[in-house]
């Protein structure tokens, strides 16, 4: 048996702690710092999630996990100009990696506050220069190169916690955990998502572009690796709005659609040009954006609390702005972890910019939902395979 004693469990008080196996090596080797239970459980969540990433498109893949499911997920596309902006990388070289990264971080930046990162491939020096800056608690790749582990053991005093995992490492098909003492055994979700899982249209339009079927697998990779219930939208190769751990589809569906809204509100004009103050913190200016275009923005910026952050008072992005920036996009993809049981999903779904949508199916109400989706000239396939991850 190998092991690795932890500090504690998922709280200081839950000791004695630790991983290990009764059987063969563990398949991690903690390169620097001392991660935790809950580190862990981000980081092999995260591991199996960008591997299938990487598997199912050919491309290097990044993800950002809190609290035992992604912030954000992604593959490494290239950014355009609009995305270096909001995802502060500015104009310095990236490899296919650090765009992956970019990506992941930038979907959900306020969620992704101290996160753990997960790598599909070695990590580069391009890669661990976007870490750096980022307040984070860790990082697992199956590697490192020699520029990048210098970079990223400086981080946190010389405490981040980096860890490497071995890429051929194959677990036993049968998982088991306890609950109240009592073991809980299954065999492992070893179902593989790909194109052909999307084949089955059951919509009237039934063009489904190659980037639209990209978008949707990673979509529904996303969601095997997160808390049900669970819906992701996802555009450009990667995710831009997850609803994890809701008790019913449309708070997932809700959810997840504010946070996309959020990611395409980034991109509007008014806030690409906010006259940030120098030198403010990166979680400020997080917070500030989400503040800018919430609700309560006209409030914020009328009774002077923006002098702390702006050099001059920006205009109010307005709702009827907000709005019609946001009726504007098209092209989004959603996943769904489970059935869509009633249409109001989609209805939610198209204020966001939803296209095109993948589900199991199964509803006793599908031809509600489909005909809400041929309303909307959406794309919908039936998956046929539910994805819930707890």
């Amino acid at each position: 048996m190998t092991e690795l004693e932890l500090k504690y469990g998922c709280n200081p008080n839950q000791k004695p702690s630790r991983i290990f196996m009764t059987e063969g090596q563990l398949p991690i080797e903690v390169i620097n710092g001392k991660p935790g239970y809950i580190n862990f459980l981000d980081a092999l969540n995260g591991w199996q999630l960008v591997k299938e990433l990487k598997e199912a498109t050919g491309l290097p893949a990044a993800a950002s996990f809190k609290h035992v499911s992604p912030a954000g997920a992604a593959v490494g596309i290239p950014l355009d100009e609009t995305l270096r902006k909001i995802y502060f990388v500015g104009d310095v070289e990236l490899s296919p990696l650090a765009c992956a990264y970019a990506r992941a971080r930038g979907a959900d930046r306020m969620s992704s506050f101290g996160d753990w990162i997960s790598l599909s491939d070695v990590c580069d020096k391009a890669t661990a220069l976007l870490i750096k800056p980022e307040v984070s608690d860790g990082v697992i790749a199956p590697g490192y190169t020699d520029e990048a582990l210098e970079i990223l053991k400086a981080k946190r005093k010389g405490g981040y916690n980096i860890v490497k995992i071995d890429p051929d490492y194959k677990p036993d098909p049968i998982e088991r955990k306890q609950v109240f003492g009592v073991t809980f055994e299954q065999g492992r979700n070893e179902f593989e998502i790909n194109n052909a899982l999307l084949d089955d249209i059951v919509t009237k339009n039934k063009e489904l572009p190659e980037d639209a079927r990209r978008d949707l697998i990673i979509a529904l990779i996303t969601l095997k690796y997160t808390q049900s219930n669970s819906v992701c939208y996802a555009k450009g190769g990667q995710a831009i709005g997850i609803g994890a751990g809701q008790q019913s589809r449309i708070h997932c569906t809700r959810l997840a659609g504010q946070k996309a809204d959020n990611w395409l509100l980034r991109q509007h004009p008014k806030v690409l040009n906010l006259p940030f103050v120098q030198k403010i913190a990166r979680p400020d200016r997080d917070n500030t954006i989400d503040v800018y275009i919430s609700d309560d923005a006209d409030e914020v910026l009328a009774d002077g609390r923006w002098q702390r952050f702006f050099t001059e008072q920006p205009e109010v992005l307005t709702r009827e702005e907000k709005r019609a920036w946001l009726d504007q996009q098209t092209g989004v993809a959603l996943g769904s972890d489970a059935f869509f049981p009633f249409g109001d999903n989609i209805e939610r779904a198209k204020r966001s910019g939803v296209s095109y949508v993948a589900q199991p199916g199964g509803s006793i109400r599908d031809d509600q939902v489909i005909e809400t989706c041929d309303l909307y000239n959406m794309v919908m396939s039936f998956t046929h395979m539910r994805l819930f991850h707890h």
